[in-house]
């Protein structure tokens, strides 16, 4: 029987961000929030290892107060129980306190067979926090992982590594990190998200984990962030045949070193 953990991050709606052209300042007062379209994958092919092999799923997050508003979504999606770490604090964490927290409530809700995490998340995409993890957990980290089997108690992994494949047996507990390709997510039915609400939701507080109060403090403090804009020319051909425009064409191109 399998004990699959899988952890998600609640993360901004990137599409709802905007750049002001002038300061190139983050504008996120319209931005809703989502599970990041990663851990949808990671999600759903821990789903699928459950309904083959049977045993038990559970989602696990950490982030503010808000976090509560993902459970029903994440849990609609196949987990049977979410666990969720409340640090009001977390839009200020950085890979190592999410770790440091997501540990220990691992550590907290008792054993488990295989732990599936997106291989990076939406927003800030450091690929840090799974393999901090594994090491807290004092687990092996199988990364880029692009399918997953579990045959006689034993996982199957294969990842990519460069434009070739590895296939690792497994026969302990550890951290999975996958890609998007492993999975198409599900769209959860009616009677999914209906359900979901149902299903057993823990609420852990950040500072009741038995963490020391530097486990919690960032290592990395961020000043600024901006956004980019891309200048265009905006040179639009009209005159001459179509022979003469590609020759300008390709004549502006050569110029600015691109052909």
């Amino acid at each position: 029987m399998q004990n699959i953990i899988t952890c998600y991050k609640w993360v901004l709606n990137e599409q709802d961000i905007r750049i002001d052209p002038g300061s190139l300042n983050l504008d996120t007062s319209r931005a809703k929030k989502r599970l990041s379209e990663y851990d949808k994958n990671a999600i759903e092919i821990a789903t699928q290892l459950l309904e083959q092999q049977g045993g038990s799923l559970t989602a696990v997050s950490y982030g503010a107060a808000d976090v509560k508003q993902s459970l029903k979504d994440a849990l609609s999606r196949g987990p049977e129980k979410a666990i969720w770490v409340n640090d009001p604090d977390a839009d200020k964490a950085d890979a190592y306190v999410t770790a440091n927290a997501l540990a220990a409530a691992i550590q907290a809700a008792g054993e488990y067979t295989m732990i599936i995490c997106a291989d990076t998340s939406a927003d800030i995409s450091n690929q840090q926090v799974p393999l901090r993890l594994a090491v807290l957990l004092d687990v092996p980290a199988v990364t880029s992982v692009i399918k997953l089997e579990i045959k006689d108690e034993k996982v199957i992994a294969t990842r990519r590594v460069g434009e070739t494949t590895e296939t690792i047996i497994v026969g302990g507990p550890a951290v999975y990190t996958v890609l998007p390709e492993i999975a198409q997510p599900r769209f959860p039915t009616v009677k999914q998200v209906l359900g979901a609400g149902k299903k057993p939701q823990t609420e852990l507080k950040a500072g009741e984990l038995g963490l020391k109060p530097e486990r919690l403090t960032p290592k990395r403090k961020i000043r600024e962030i901006k956004g980019y804009v891309v200048t265009r020319k905006n040179i639009v051909y009209k005159e001459g045949t179509p022979a003469e425009i590609a020759a300008q064409l390709v004549a502006n191109l050569t110029k600015e070193g691109l052909v």
